[in-house]
């Protein structure tokens, strides 16, 4: 499994709530930690093996002393602690432990301990040092040299290669070629494929499921400003903010290992899209799950509006950019007008973890039953591309 652990690897330790009184007093310096990232992206450059730069595991940080020679102190943040996030196997009903790469993790870090008022890294807030940084590691995964980095980044995190639409990766010119590769058009069927109420996954991600943006607060996203009308950028009267008032909500998060391509969740019509400039900030769950961190509604993000066939409603999808991930790309997505099959490919996003939100109106979707119930239980679900995640309820005419 993809920098996973099984629950009984993570030494018979509780996963604890990583939280600020949880870090020795030597680790909550955001000089330090900003110092951390910036020589974390400057050796992607230098090393091919991704191990010794921003994927380092958190669980193995004790153990690369090449990262704590870069970095001295840097194991103080890691402590004691297993850093990462329980997935639950769909279809299995087995949960195993995703161990978190060292770069959210200090990102998180910065949030905890940094801020506007504080100047960091050549005199920056952390907004900027996150952005600056985001851009840098860009760059040096757009580089010919970077594909020296693709064998152990297959290593790392146990990327299948044999359904790549081009398996050879001497083939790939960059990493980020390869990081948003396309897969064999067989490699991710539609199920249910012949049910025109049927909605599936739009990625290959770690999904949650709620059926009004409410539960999604109370269980889920807990950032103080998340609303309908502030993720989708729009006035809270606005025309946008009725669609969608008292409806569903997907969250598919894309770990750094994904295939990093996002398709369409329903039958539809493509509208317009509209781009929202933002923050970049890292949308890993113990993110997502802090009060403090609206990181859905402050990262940069790209919103389409589709009209789902079967009901003529609208549908958003929220296209979000992360820490060390700045790109959104929409291949056919910005086809305005343009007719949509369940699994059509709607763009993708370059370097790094990312997460697409998808809002239902009220009462239209109703969610898988095993999704809802993990997704009640904080848990996410594992899932790929294709894979049945609820129906359409359409009342007949």
């Amino acid at each position: 499994m993809m920098s996973s652990l099984h629950s009984s690897q993570v030494e018979n330790k509780p996963i604890e709530k990583i939280h600020p009184s949880n870090f020795p007093k030597e680790s909550q310096d955001p000089e330090i930690t900003a110092q951390a990232l910036d020589t974390l992206v400057e050796q992607s450059a230098k090393h091919d093996d991704v191990q010794h730069n921003i994927h380092t595991p958190m669980h193995r940080l004790l153990h690369n002393r090449l990262i704590q020679n870069l970095i001295p102190g840097i194991e103080k943040i890691a402590s004691e602690y297993h850093v990462g996030n329980f997935v639950m196997m769909r279809g299995t009903g087995e949960k195993f432990f995703e161990s978190m790469p060292l770069y959210p993790r200090l990102g998180m870090h910065l949030l905890y301990y940094g801020g506007t008022q504080i100047k960091l890294l050549h005199n920056q807030s952390v907004e900027a040092v996150l952005k600056d940084l985001s851009i840098r590691q860009g760059k040096v995964y757009d580089s010919p040299e970077s594909v020296k980095s693709i064998p152990s980044f297959i290593n790392t995190y146990s990327i299948q290669t044999d359904d790549l639409l081009q398996p050879d990766i001497s083939k790939y010119k960059t990493f980020n070629e390869f990081f948003y590769r396309k897969l064999k058009t067989d490699a991710r069927p539609i199920q249910n494929e012949d049910d025109p109420t049927n909605i599936c996954s739009a990625a290959d991600c770690r999904l949650t499921v709620y059926n009004t943006v409410e539960l999604a607060k109370q269980f889920w996203i807990k950032g103080n400003n998340f609303t309908i009308p502030s993720l989708l950028g729009v006035e809270t009267n606005s025309e946008q903010a009725k669609w969608f008032e008292g409806g569903g909500l997907a969250s598919f998060r894309l770990a750094p290992a994904d295939y990093h391509r996002f398709h369409s969740p329903i039958d539809g019509t493509l509208g317009e899209i509209v781009d929202i400039p933002g923050q970049y900030y890292t949308v890993n769950p113990q993110a997502v799950n802090e009060p403090g961190f609206d990181v859905f509604t402050a990262n940069r993000r790209s919103v389409l509006y589709m009209t789902h066939a079967q009901s003529g409603l609208p549908i958003a999808f929220v296209a979000i950019g992360a820490m060390l991930v700045g790109s959104i790309h929409w291949t056919k997505g910005s086809e305005k007008d343009t007719a949509v099959k369940r699994g059509d490919e709607l763009g993708f996003f370059a370097y790094g973890g990312s997460t697409v939100v998808v809002l239902f109106p009220k009462q239209l979707v109703k969610f898988d039953e095993d999704l809802v119930v993990n997704s009640n239980s904080t848990i996410e679900t594992l899932v790929k591309v294709g894979y049945s995640i609820g129906k359409a309820d359409i009342p007949p005419a």
